[in-house]
């Protein structure tokens, strides 16, 4: 509630007032669900790939230049408008439910105000995200845009000028940016490179962009077929490979020369403000860089003592930095040929842990899912990751398995991996919040990443409860991964609030953990390229751990581990502070 001005406070003390306590209605408020309804439906139109992701197939042929100033004003002034809106509505007189809503609606539309006062459109590309990553998926025929009918391989047509034309700005806010001192660090930059040359190269049969025109079924006539053969020719042959043969060219001659040494985002105007900013938003709270810094020593210094003490039980008598290598080069937890075998070793996985599974959750999602290897495009500097199915369950949500070298795979840290990607952690998760129909439209598809990634980390600890983690190795991959989350805390804070260096952050993260130092450098320039982000993980889960425990302490013996994950599931993504409240009333009520 808006505190009143102090003038009509002191009014109301020493006038008294008639007016009844406002208690929380009943029944739903209309005018709240109007705008509710209305809020989506804008934001879908100003979004279009977010209808794609959920599998509304109306703006598929829709991509706007989200990289152009016209487009960051048009953003603000949705925000604004609808800010003002809600802020109409009297939250008191709405539903319980209704009021958490209204909470998250008010969250979202602040920090997305708040990202708009800065100048990310002139940092548009890295190796870990931008548009050529996330078009380069759809574009392979096997993610969300679908290619069924004329009409799919039509709107895909259109959507990819649009594309074409987002690639242009791209090309001019480098240009801008380098200008004004936004650049990307010089390693970035160096990744980069390879992407951009991919979508280079010829021959157009051969390109990313020419997969979905294998993909024709025989629903569509042998003329249809052939016209858009053609049409999928031109528009490979005359705009994608010349618009990433001349991207390539300015990037390689112009921009790496001038690409940082500085490793974070505080080497760039205004950066400080600018990280500060993406704590908030990655953590939804207002922790600071030294607070989250020091919590991540203290994480290290636990996790550490607990590896020690695997160490020791698996009968190693090295320090624990050798027992690192020992883990990174045993052959017997490297024992694939064939890509396939790792993904045939993830679906043993979910068998061996399925009974147990009704033993911690009531709810289990009516979306499949399945695991597939990492597009060979970005396989080279992608880490695991889950994309979820689409809101009508008809897509598969998918658990992307990076391979570039089987014979290196190591598979120490596999159960731990499923877990957090896939059951009970992302797919959960994801899926659940996607199939509730009582959540209004946007919170069904809201992704929040100190809780979707906190809760996904904590189910990495279930995994003794779901009949894994028996091998002490498995286990000890478990606490790797942990403590790699914890280790983010440190680096992300050290390289972009206190001067680390790159090298400085990979050493420090070989001397914690037992991944390969490939697979290092690789996460080490990820946190270089989305800063803030990898700070969410630890800071959800923890605050997900001690609701759990202040809950199992104070309703003791009434304490239903079920029903407390029935709690925080239900929702969906919220912000940390109303999930806390949520399971406060929660156990009050108990």
């Amino acid at each position: 509630m808006r505190l009143l001005p102090l003038l009509l406070l002191l009014l109301l003390f020493a006038c008294g007032s008639d007016e009844p306590e406002v208690t929380p209605s009943e029944s739903p408020d209309p005018s709240f669900t109007k705008l509710l309804d209305e809020y989506q439906e804008a934001r879908l139109q100003l979004n279009p790939l977010e209808a794609t992701f959920m599998g509304d197939d109306r703006y598929n042929d829709r991509l706007p230049n989200m990289l152009s100033q016209e487009y960051k004003e048009e953003s603000r002034a949705f925000y604004q408008d609808y800010l003002a809106r809600l802020r109409k509505i009297n939250r008191n007189r709405l539903t319980p439910t209704e009021q958490v809503t209204y909470d998250v609606l008010e969250w979202d539309l602040n920090i997305a105000l708040q990202g708009a006062d800065f100048t990310e459109e002139l940092l548009p590309l890295d190796q870990f995200s931008g548009p050529h990553l996330m078009i380069g998926q759809l574009a392979s025929g096997a993610s969300a845009q679908p290619f069924r009918t004329v009409e799919d391989y039509e709107n895909w047509l259109l959507r990819v000028e649009d594309f074409a034309t987002m690639m242009d700005t791209a090309r001019v806010n480098l240009e801008r940016g380098a200008a004004r001192g936004y650049l990307l660090p010089r390693s970035l930059t160096e990744k980069l490179l390879p992407q951009l040359e991919n979508l280079s190269a010829e021959p157009v049969e051969d390109h990313l962009f020419y997969g979905p025109v294998g993909m024709m079924g025989d629903s569509i006539s042998t003329a249809e077929r052939d016209r858009l053969t053609d049409e999928y020719k031109r528009m490979i042959g005359q705009r994608i490979i010349p618009l990433f043969t001349d991207l390539t060219t300015y990037v390689r001659n112009d921009y790496l020369p001038q690409s940082r040494e500085t490793s974070g985002i505080d080497g760039i105007p205004n950066g400080e403000a600018y990280y500060k900013y993406l704590i908030k938003l990655y953590t939804t709270t207002d922790m600071t860089a030294d607070e989250i810094h020091e919590l991540g020593l203290s994480e290290v210094a636990r996790l550490r003592s607990e590896m020690e003490r695997v160490k020791t039980e698996v009968g190693y008598t090295g320090d624990l930095q050798s027992f690192f290598d020992h883990v990174r080069s045993r052959q017997e937890l490297m024992p694939f040929s064939q890509p396939e075998e790792v993904i045939e070793n993830f679906n043993a996985i979910y068998e061996r842990m399925k009974p147990q599974l009704a033993q911690l959750f009531n709810k289990v999602p009516k979306t499949e899912f399945e695991v597939r290897r990492t597009e060979a495009f970005r396989e080279a500097s992608a880490s695991a990751e889950y994309n979820p199915g689409s809101l009508d369950g008809t897509r598969p949500g998918i658990f992307y398995v990076p391979i570039p070298d089987v014979a290196t795979y190591n598979t120490f840290s596999d159960e731990d991996l499923f877990l957090h990607e896939a059951i009970p952690g992302h797919h959960y998760q994801i899926s659940l919040q996607q199939e509730n129909e009582e959540l209004p439209a946007f919170r069904r598809n809201l992704w929040y990443s100190a809780y979707g990634e906190g809760w996904a980390l904590y189910c990495e600890s279930l995994g003794e409860e779901l009949g894994l983690y028996e091998d002490p190795y498995q286990y000890f991959g478990m606490l790797s991964a942990e403590m790699h989350r914890a280790i983010r805390l440190v680096v992300d804070t050290g390289i972009h609030s206190k001067g680390w260096s790159r090298e400085r952050a990979i050493q420090y993260s070989l001397e914690n953990e037992a991944e390969s130092e490939a697979s290092i450098i690789s996460e080490i320039e990820r946190y270089m390229a989305i800063p803030g982000q990898a700070l969410s993980y630890k800071v959800g889960q923890l605050k997900i751990r001690e609701l759990r425990a202040r809950a199992e302490e104070q309703l003791g013996n009434d304490f239903d581990i079920k029903a407390f994950h029935d709690l925080v599931l239900e929702g969906g993504c919220l912000p940390l502070a109303v999930l806390e409240r949520k399971v406060d009333e929660w156990i009050a009520g108990a």
